[in-house]
């Protein structure tokens, strides 16, 4: 039984937590007792079905028992071990990790989270090259930690961007708010990547060391980039010697209804990344751990020479028996096979008939269990709800009206975010649809 009673913890946390991206004395922090599959229990008692998947990472729901039941067996035997050291959580996890990647992409260098995972890569990359500057695209999201936060491109970037990251950033394809004047997504495609080498010829190819891109942007709005422009990033990434590094972090590990959502432009398999980073879904978010899977390249630079780097945690044994087991699960019981098919057959039909029935819906987006409803207060000019990085009373509107519903939404600017766990039940995700519906209706006012 808990030792405190939720009014206890809530004074508690406002007494001594710092609370991330936040003002300190604006915020109420909602005080989580419970959570189990797709729901969470707040300290009221009150049971909201968890369309957040928290921040987008306990991909096989809360308290899944093999996971559980895998962090315990691990506290028993080996709670923890120096990262110099071989234990099998870490070797396995690798391994598995490993196996899910392209051919030729066949190590693992484990981190805490995502953001250090992007550090990491990018620090390989440098090194690699002996180049320093990085790309990335506007509207992306790739860590909190100083040289990830620069490489992001929303306006989080801003309070620490000081010029001196070597970071620069482009304009990556969204059609529904597209900056090259297109009228499809092969126009939208075809001019992202001509302004993109562009922007490597001007800024100087032999300068740049790695161009850095989720393969899906998660928080910036779930753009799936249009057929053809990941392969076409790769090419001009050959073209000039430059290093690609996906960001698989929120994507990954099922989310897009792949293992890896770059495979969604690679069905062929004729190519693949130099790098990626992963984290979140690995293991379900149950213990911190992040990473960065490393091609063969990549591999051999470091063959011989030390790679300059490391973590007190890297591989802790109880997050990678927590990914053995995520892992292990999530083959066993399909549920990336199950994310491609919610996303097919209820997700897609269910939020179109939503945005059928609101005008405040300007575009649905999304693919498996990773979905994006732009919200717009003018359909005609497509006018957002709330500013890129702020929000409005119409806004927060219709994120209460969404918890009085019972349903607990993520909201990013002037989006409504779909990110339920990858193995919600049909049920529970039409449930959280029909909560939604009326929670648009009751806020339209």
């Amino acid at each position: 039984m808990p030792e405190l009673s939720p009014e206890e913890v809530y004074d508690l946390d406002r007494a001594h937590v710092f609370h991330s991206w936040s003002a300190q004395q604006k915020i109420s922090p909602m005080v989580i007792a419970d959570a189990e599959g797709s729901w969470v229990t707040t300290g009221e008692g009150r049971r909201l079905l968890d369309f957040t998947s928290q921040l987008v990472f306990t991909n096989l729901g809360h308290k899944h028992p093999r996971i559980v039941e895998a962090i315990q067996r691990q506290a028993v035997e080996l709670c923890t071990a120096a990262p110099a050291t071989a234990v099998e959580s870490r070797a396995v996890a690798a391994a598995l990790i490993a196996g899910k990647a392209p051919d030729g992409m066949q190590h693992v260098f484990f981190t805490n989270g995502g953001a250090d995972a992007n550090e990491h890569a990018i620090r390989m990359a440098r090194l690699h090259t002996g180049r320093h500057k990085v790309l990335s695209r506007y509207r992306s999201y790739h860590g909190g930690t100083h040289l990830a936060v620069n490489v992001t491109g929303d306006p989080r970037r801003f309070a620490s961007d000081d010029a001196t990251a070597g970071t620069v950033h482009f304009l990556g394809p969204f059609l529904y708010r597209s900056a090259f004047h297109a009228t499809s997504e092969a126009e939208e495609c075809e001019r992202a990547l001509a302004h993109l080498q562009q922007v490597i010829e001007l800024e100087g190819a032999a300068t740049i060391a790695a161009i850095v891109l989720e393969s899906i942007p998660g928080t910036a709005g779930i753009m799936v980039p249009p057929p053809g422009y990941l392969r076409g990033v790769r090419e001009l990434c050959d073209r000039y010697g430059i290093v690609l590094v996906l960001d698989e972090v929120m994507a990954g590990f099922g989310r897009a209804g792949r293992w890896f959502a770059y495979e969604l432009d690679a069905a062929d398999g004729g190519w693949r990344p130099d790098l990626i980073t992963f984290a979140k879904g690995v293991n379900s978010g149950y213990v911190p751990l992040g990473g960065v899977v490393i091609s063969r390249a990549i591999y051999d630079t470091f063959a011989e020479r030390p790679y300059p780097g490391g973590l007190t945690y890297s591989g802790h044994p109880l997050a990678c028996a927590a990914a053995v087991a995520t892992i292990r699960a999530m083959d066993e019981e399909g549920s990336v096979a199950n994310a491609e098919r919610l996303g097919r057959e209820v997700f897609g039909p269910g939020l179109a008939q939503i945005a059928e029935r609101h005008d405040v819906v300007g575009e649905v987006r999304g693919v498996g269990a990773f979905w994006a409803l732009e919200l717009v207060s003018d359909p005609a000019t497509r006018e957002p709800l709330a500013p890129t990085g702020g929000t409005s009373p119409q806004m927060a509107a219709v994120v209460e009206a969404c918890k009085a519903e019972g349903l607990l939404p993520f909201a990013n600017s002037g989006r409504i975010h779909v990110v339920p766990p990858i193995n919600i039940s049909d049920d529970d995700a039409r449930l959280g649809l029909d909560m939604l519906d009326r929670a648009l209706e009751k806020s339209a006012g």
